[in-house]
């Protein structure tokens, strides 16, 4: 009797839990009604609530857990739904749905191995699913994008990594490694804005990405701002100590910094190969540092010019500008160096470039100055005719033209061959031209400014070379030239 009043008391307590547990999926099932309502309405959060309203009632619904995953990933929260996905088919290996979410949020979060044995599962309960079918491709081209962007990596062929990796980025959107990797090489490649838009929606999700901290450090590195990429690549070493890449371009950055400063003081110091000793050594320290090392060619190419290295500055300044081809400052150190070493036509080159980008009245008044250079430059140097110093005085102008004269003088020449003597002419003929401009006050004026000499008068085919001889040396008798010995000639006045 004992044995039958236990039993009794069992049953009637079992009844109110079935009750119970009838009623929880009933309340379950309301609840995950309401939850499909609103995900057909695209209110995904309000679903969320009542598939977890679903889940609390019943936990061990597969449906419920997949239901929630779904809802997850269209609110972009694929590492919470690949949770669901996974509960579901823990609850229900033969639930295909909860096999194909599961891939699904595997592949979104870059993980295409881990996706394709969700969707080989999915095929293996049903092996004519389409979308199982699809996404199983997928999962594959990804796997196949991420090897050939490790090989372009080796090449350091950067734009193709950024196109594997824009492409795996269609079917795994939300895969951070994936999105560090085209905003890394995206800097490499001088993309900058790009590369910080990536890195930045990366940290709004996660202010502790290590890797999307090292990406805005190294895009403010490429960009010359130094001190703060240090303290963005220090952040990163604070989230992840370990990271190589990190502590890697801090040492750079630390070390360019200091080079550059140092290289800075000795110039202005006066030391000239001490300065020219540090840019060198501190372009050693990183060649991927586009816009830094174009500054640092530029200023060892300012050492070289104050150490009258002209070609070897002009040398360091095309190479500055071939990093950054916006450098004014480059293009203008370099025509400087062209104008003093008289290449005139690369000179104004230069400028022009530099008028095309700041159109100021420096800039103007520069190029305006290089060009009438490379037009005087077309015409006869008269002072190289002479042999003179452009800013020499009368005096030396006489001697000068008094020494060439006589040496050019067609009569020393008289015995020399027809070739020798039509181009000894020619230079006394040079000789005398030269020193009928730079002698007279007014011509020479006009010639130093670059103006045309055939105006005013001033035609220089008019003039005789014997004419200005004779004036120059005088003499009722005029003179001869005596020949003293063999090669050897002197003159005598009448």
């Amino acid at each position: 009797m004992a044995a039958t009043a236990e039993c009794d008391v069992v049953m009637a307590a079992t009844e109110p839990e079935l009750l119970e547990d009838e009623e929880a999926k009933r309340e379950a099932e309301s609840f995950k009604e309401q939850g499909n309502a609103y995900y057909a309405k695209k209110d995904y959060n309000e679903a969320y609530n009542y598939y977890t309203k679903a889940i609390d009632m019943c936990p061990k619904n597969a449906s419920y857990y997949g239901n929630r995953a779904a809802t997850l990933m269209m609110l972009g929260r694929f590492r919470e739904a690949l949770g669901d996905a996974q509960q579901s088919v823990r609850l229900d290996d033969s639930f295909v749905r909860g096999h194909l979410r599961e891939g699904k949020c595997h592949l979104s979060l870059g993980n295409a191995m881990a996706a394709c044995r969700s969707f080989q599962r999915a095929l293996e309960l049903d092996h004519k699913n389409a979308q199982a079918q699809q996404e199983f491709k997928n999962a594959n081209a990804v796997m196949e994008y991420e090897k050939i962007a490790e090989v372009d990596f080796e090449k350091r062929d950067f734009r193709k990594v950024v196109f594997c990796m824009d492409r795996a980025l269609e079917f795994a959107p939300a895969c951070h490694r994936f999105k560090i990797l085209k905003a890394e090489w995206l800097a490499m490649l001088g993309r900058y804005p790009e590369a910080q838009f990536v890195a930045s929606d990366i940290l709004r999700m996660d202010s502790t990405n290590a890797d999307a901290l090292y990406v805005r450090g190294l895009c403010l590195y490429y960009e010359d701002c130094i001190e703060k990429a240090v303290q963005f690549f220090v952040q990163a070493l604070r989230m992840a100590p370990d990271h190589e890449k990190a502590c890697l371009a801090c040492r750079n950055a630390k070390a360019l910094k200091a080079k550059k400063e140092d290289g800075n003081k000795a110039f202005k110091e006066g030391n000239y190969k001490l300065a020219y000793e540090l840019y060198t050594e501190a372009l050693g320290i990183d060649p991927n540092n586009i816009k830094t090392n174009a500054k640092l060619y530029c200023n060892r190419g300012t050492v070289n010019s104050k150490l009258k290295k002209l070609e070897d500055a002009i040398e360091d300044c095309t190479n500055a500008v071939k990093l950054d081809d916006t450098y004014v400052k480059a293009y203008l150190r370099r025509a400087q160096c062209y104008m003093d070493t008289e290449q005139f036509e690369e000179a104004v080159r230069d400028y022009e470039k530099v008028y095309q980008t700041e159109k100021t009245k420096e800039h103007k008044q520069l190029l305006k100055n290089a060009q009438l250079e490379l037009k005087k430059s077309k015409r006869k140097d008269y002072y190289k005719i002479l042999g003179v110093d452009k800013n020499a005085s009368e005096d030396e102008i006489k001697k000068a033209y008094r020494k060439r004269a006589l040496m050019h003088h067609p009569d020393r020449h008289s015995g020399a061959s027809a070739e020798v003597q039509k181009e000894e002419e020619k230079k006394f003929k040079e000789v005398g031209e030269a020193f009928t401009i730079l002698s007279d006050p007014k011509k020479k004026t006009r010639y130093d400014s670059g103006q045309d000499l055939d105006e005013e008068g001033m035609n220089m085919g008019d003039f005789d070379a014997n004419n200005i001889f004779k004036a120059f040396f005088g003499g009722p008798g005029g003179f001869s030239f005596e020949a003293s010995g063999p090669g050897n000639f002197y003159f005598q006045f009448g």
